[in-house]
């Protein structure tokens, strides 16, 4: 059974509401609470500002709770948009930035010089959820994503190449929100690409074939989107390398983008 939610117009008319709410609350841990959210922020927000005490208390609690079993990114980009008072674009002007935009131009700004493996590695994994918030409007940060992006792609990040991962990750994402700003950079884009798939391929270090797997995979992932958003001129400038490639992991990536770009499942390939 879901969470009983005390609501904004009626839940001061039953007092074991808050009650009731605050107890199947706190009987719901990490990692299960992440996915109650959204859903459980408001109410907790609702109680917690209330007039009286011991509401402000009880409220006070929940969110307690809340941060204690939640990962902090996630609480943080559930709670801009209550702390932004629900802003609302009326189409005659430029949307508003958000304090989601703000933090993500800090990130960035720490993301850019940073040299220590270990921070990047924690930049890198928060950035999808950033692009996954701010969807289409990613595309205000969009220069600098693709500096951090290309960057990023560019440096060994250790056998787990946790960092890197996550920057394809983040590039699939911008590519499939910012979709019509990314024909005009698939030169830059495609040559690191490139460039890290022959690294993996031929990389002589200690790093798991799982881990080169996954790389080639998620790189291979990108190109196709690539190669989607720039009308099929991916698998035309492929096809020229691939008449005088000799690695057969760099010339299976490009068969694939290839089949893929021509109808058929990447799966089946």
């Amino acid at each position: 059974c879901g969470l009983i939610f005390p609501f904004r117009e009626s839940w001061k008319n039953n007092p074991a509401t808050k009650h009731v709410f605050s107890w199947t609350l706190q009987q719901v841990t990490r990692p299960w609470l992440n996915q109650h959210l959204e859903r459980i922020i408001p109410p907790s927000l609702l109680i917690s500002d209330d007039y009286q005490t011991e509401n402000k208390i009880l409220g006070v609690d929940c969110l307690h709770h809340i941060v204690l079993n939640v990962a902090v990114l996630l609480c943080l980009l559930d709670l801009f948009p209550v702390l932004e008072k629900a802003l609302h674009w009326k189409g005659d002007a430029a949307r508003p930035t958000t304090h989601c935009d703000e933090v993500l131009q800090l990130i960035l700004t720490h993301m850019e010089p940073e040299h220590r493996l270990l921070l990047r590695r924690t930049y890198a994994r928060n950035l999808p959820a950033f692009v996954k918030r701010l969807g289409i409007l990613t595309v205000r940060h969009l220069k600098r994503l693709e500096r951090v992006i290309l960057g990023y792609l560019e440096v060994y990040d250790g056998p787990e190449e946790e960092a890197r991962l996550k920057i394809l990750e983040t590039l699939k994402l911008l590519m499939q929100y910012t979709w019509p700003r990314v024909s005009c950079r698939l030169v830059v884009l495609l040559k690191a690409l490139l460039k890290l798939i022959c690294d993996v391929a031929r990389d002589p270090n200690l790093t798991p074939e799982t881990i080169k797997r996954a790389l080639l995979e998620e790189a291979t992932e990108c190109l196709i989107l690539l190669d989607h958003c720039s009308q099929g001129q991916v698998k035309g400038l492929l096809a020229k390398i691939l008449q005088s490639c000799e690695d057969s992991k760099v010339v299976n990536c490009i068969r694939k983008v290839q089949h893929v770009s021509e109808g058929t499942p990447y799966g089946e390939t």
